[in-house]
């Protein structure tokens, strides 16, 4: 019993139907000698279906590990159909063979299976057999009007091999194009139901998290009130203030997304306040800039959700360089025509090709975290019709590039 990978690689069906042709032409040859007493050229025939038996399950043994097959490998076993079925009829009458219209089936499946240059190119060699065949058919067959018949059944095959490869091969592609679309929107749809799954936790967190630190503020405050030059308890009455400002902040930022509030800024607005953000989280971090020209100093449409977002890539980067026993982060500001690009490199280790084929897409499990900060700075990019690119330097680290879309 064939595999799941097997039942759907088109390697394997066109094995498949190929293995049924060579039991058919095998009692097609038996029935003719047998029943209709035809003298054929037994030896040929047998050798051209020998050769066929041993391709195929020379391709069976070769392809039954892969679970992917290339367009190139699924042409040339088309082709080779192509090649078998001409050698037979060759043998078996030529032009004049009743079954000479089974060289449209390998057209029929590379228009299903194939790009446009590789079914162009089957087209090609099914017609060119046909027309081989009808050109080397002996003077003794084209007696009275059988030339004109010959030649119509040519011309009929001409027109029905082109109309194969056009209509049926545009409804494959069109086909192929709604299952990619589909498949997209599958996976989007996916993303966004875990990016809604977040927020609902982030906003339950958050809910209950507000009613402990309004309490602490009481407390601290009391505390103040009985020693107000206590450094522990001014220290203490700080972290607090930036736990309830950033509870605001979430609030503002989860309003603005619902009521879709956005503003512009500009690129040389971002670049102070990435600086201000660093100088205060992180003084002992040497942060190289690369900013705009005065000149290219435009602006990106923006919401309470960027800055935190571009705050998240560039947190990822300093614990990645701050692992790799370094304090260097480099970001370089560009502008196009069309974008405002934000180059975010850190000189940690980098990513594994799997890891940087998922992140951003779903949460990954890892020594930092669960990748849940840029699968949400992600969507947040996305929103403002934007894109996040992960990629590993040539030389050290990694690199986050931020495409924001410019206003013009």
């Amino acid at each position: 019993m064939l595999s799941h990978s097997i039942k759907l690689n088109p390697i394997f069906m066109v094995l498949s139907l190929r293995t049924v042709a060579i039991v058919i032409q095998i009692i097609l040859l038996l029935f003719v000698h047998f029943v209709l007493h035809y003298h054929l050229p037994w030896f040929e025939l047998v050798i051209i279906i020998c050769c066929e038996v041993i391709f195929t399950f020379g391709s069976y043994w070769y392809f039954r590990k892969k679970q992917h097959v290339s367009k190139q490998s699924l042409s040339w076993q088309v082709i080779a159909d192509v090649i078998f079925l001409s050698a037979l009829l060759s043998y078996s009458g030529g032009a004049t063979n009743a079954f000479v219209s089974l060289l449209l089936i390998p057209i029929a499946i590379s228009a299903v299976t194939l790009s446009a240059p590789r079914l162009f190119f089957v087209a090609c060699l099914a017609i060119a057999s046909y027309s081989v065949q009808l050109w080397l058919m002996p003077m003794s067959v084209m007696h009275g009007n059988m030339e004109g018949h010959f030649i119509g059944m040519w011309i009929n095959f001409l027109f029905s091999a082109l109309v194969v490869a056009l209509v049926v091969g545009r409804m494959a592609i069109n086909n192929r194009i709604k299952d990619k679309a589909i498949a997209q929107y599958r996976e989007e749809q996916l993303k966004q139901e875990k990016v809604i799954s977040l927020g609902v936790a982030s906003a339950q967190v958050t809910h209950q998290l507000a009613t402990p630190i309004s309490t602490a503020c009481m407390l601290v405050d009391e505390l103040k009130e009985l020693s107000p030059t206590s450094d522990l308890i001014n220290d203490l009455q700080f972290e607090l203030k930036r736990c309830t400002d950033s509870l605001s902040s979430f609030r503002q930022m989860v309003f603005d997304i619902k009521e879709q509030n956005t503003y512009l800024i500009s690129a040389t607005r971002i670049c102070a306040d990435i600086k201000d953000y660093i100088a205060l989280n992180h003084p002992e971090l040497m942060l190289v800039t690369v900013e705009c020209s005065e000149g290219d100093d435009r602006n990106v449409q923006a919401n309470s959700s960027l800055l935190p977002a571009i705050i998240n890539i560039i947190n990822n980067a300093i614990r990645a360089t701050q692992a790799n026993n370094c304090q260097k982060v480099e970001i370089k500001t560009t502008c196009d025509d069309e974008y405002l690009t934000l180059e975010i490199r850190d000189f940690g280790k980098g990513f594994t090709q799997e890891k940087l084929a998922q992140l951003g897409i779903q949460p990954i499990a890892s020594d930092q975290g669960f990748g849940m900060a840029v699968l949400l700075s992600h969507s947040s990019f996305e929103r403002l019709g934007g894109k996040l690119v992960l990629t590993n330097h040539n030389e050290l680290g990694a690199i986050a590039t931020i495409s924001l879309p410019l206003v013009l």
